[in-house]
């Protein structure tokens, strides 16, 4: 079980845990990499000017200052802060590289984000995020769209995690309902239909009508809208039997059909038309994505994103896009605290190489040089305590062999599993496969 960070919000792991997060990234990655995308790292820190473009979350970002200097971020749009997601970093990247880079762009990048906010399950301070975005020059084909669904679909799939369900939306769907009932104020709208989970629908009925102006027929209808989810194509008919037009609308639900018919044919029963899913931030302009967790939802989402228009923008060249961003540490301390991925063991060591005699040190490193040589991981005792001390070490670390060498120079190696001792050559003797590396897996009941 993942332990208590002594400073809040900074999550430590030990290295069992390390090895179930590393095990998520190198999915991830193996994933991504397979699909096209190439791998980016952008800097750490950005100037507040930058991070502060597209909303007002300042009360969020770490500014960055000399102790010494005693300097302050204060309201200088170019002092530095940690950047708060991976998003307005890769937009900078897009411009200031654009020449470089050939269009369509496949990007994933995997690294740490720092935000201000309070701590609690599931937010943290400092945490990892693995982000994979399409970007076009000018324009970019919505197959993009449906792509990343089932990209991140298969990614998922892969970790010991349980059962998930990616809920996709439409933001011209919403928009194109909120106009056809006479709501102009659609941004208001999605800001308060994105409470939903967190208020209920009584309260959001009330900001609708209290600060968007709504009747009460038209936040009833919009309230009606957020409650439809179907696994299938279904959707459709019960938007339509809601009785609202409008061409935005009929956009909307053309592309949300699409990615929802290729996700029954490839994801089965991973991918669902959720229409509450809103995200809040104003840039999301089409296809909308959140990831839960069945079972753990009020964990919140563990990937989400969608398509933007104009999120990076050189001039009149503006560079469109679809991305989504996995909480890599939300979900890993999530594996940890419910103990649903276990590693087979705490090291990454499989042969520990004893020790007969003091003396005979530099001989055994000769014999895990011949094993490193071959890709096996292995260490030498420091000294040479009883067999039985050397054994109980290795067993308390989860080791599965031990070696030995013999006064006649032959060599011995035992699985100390299943008490197994068999005699070996260290220039050919190999392990198991599943035993060369520490294993991820899914805890047994």
């Amino acid at each position: 079980m993942a332990r208590k960070a002594s400073l809040s919000g900074f999550p430590e792991w030990l290295p069992n845990e390390r090895l179930v997060e590393l095990h998520v990234l190198d999915t991830l990655r193996r994933t991504f990499e397979l699909h096209g995308f190439s791998n980016v790292e952008t800097r750490a820190v950005e100037t507040v000017g930058q991070l502060l473009r597209k909303g007002d979350i300042d009360k969020e970002v770490y500014g960055i200052s000399r102790l010494q200097a005693g300097e302050s971020t204060g309201d200088d749009p170019n002092a530095l802060a940690l950047h708060f997601d991976l998003t307005v970093p890769f937009a900078r990247y897009v411009v200031e590289n654009a020449g470089h880079l050939s269009f369509p762009f496949r990007r994933y990048q995997i690294q740490k984000v720092w935000r201000g906010e309070r701590p609690q399950d599931g937010r943290f301070r400092e945490f990892t995020q693995a982000d994979i975005d399409v970007v076009g020059d000018g324009t970019l084909p919505f197959k993009y769209d449906v792509e990343l669904a089932l990209v991140i679909a298969e990614a998922l799939e892969a970790l010991p995690i349980g059962d998930f369900k990616l809920r996709v939306n439409n933001r011209k769907l919403a928009e194109g309902f909120y106009l056809g009932l006479g709501l102009s104020d659609t941004a208001g709208v999605l800001r308060n239909i994105d409470k939903l989970e967190k208020i209920g629908a009584p309260r959001v009925k009330d900001l609708l009508l209290d600060e968007v102006g709504a009747s009460s027929d038209q936040a009833d209808a919009a309230l009606a809208l957020a409650q439809i989810r179907t696994e299938d194509m279904s959707f459709i008919e019960k938007v339509r039997a809601l009785g609202v037009e409008h061409e935005l609308l009929e956009q909307g639900l053309a592309e949300l059909g699409e990615v929802v018919e290729m996700a029954v044919r490839r994801a089965p029963g991973r991918v669902v038309a959720d229409l509450s899913i809103a995200r809040g931030l104003d840039y999301y302009t089409g296809t909308v994505y959140e990831t839960v967790l069945v079972g753990n939802e009020k964990l919140g989402s563990i990937c989400s994103g969608g398509r933007y228009e104009s999120l990076a923008t050189k001039g009149n060249r503006t560079f469109p896009g679809v991305g989504l961003s996995i909480g890599v540490t939300r979900l890993v301390s999530r594996m940890l605290a419910d103990e649903s991925a276990v590693a087979s063991r705490h090291v990454p060591t499989a042969v520990y190489v004893t020790l007969a005699q003091n003396d005979s040190w530099s001989d055994a490193q000769d014999v895990a040089a011949q094993l490193r040589a071959r890709g096996i991981s292995a260490e030498v005792a420091a000294s040479a305590e009883k067999f039985g001390k050397q054994i109980k070490f290795a067993d308390k670390r989860g080791i599965p062999f031990v070696w030995f060498t013999q006064e006649d120079g032959t060599h011995e190696v035992k699985d100390i599993r299943s008490g197994e001792q068999l005699v070996a050559d260290p220039a050919t003797w190999m392990p198991a496969a599943e035993d060369l590396t520490p294993r991820i897996a899914a805890a047994t009941a």
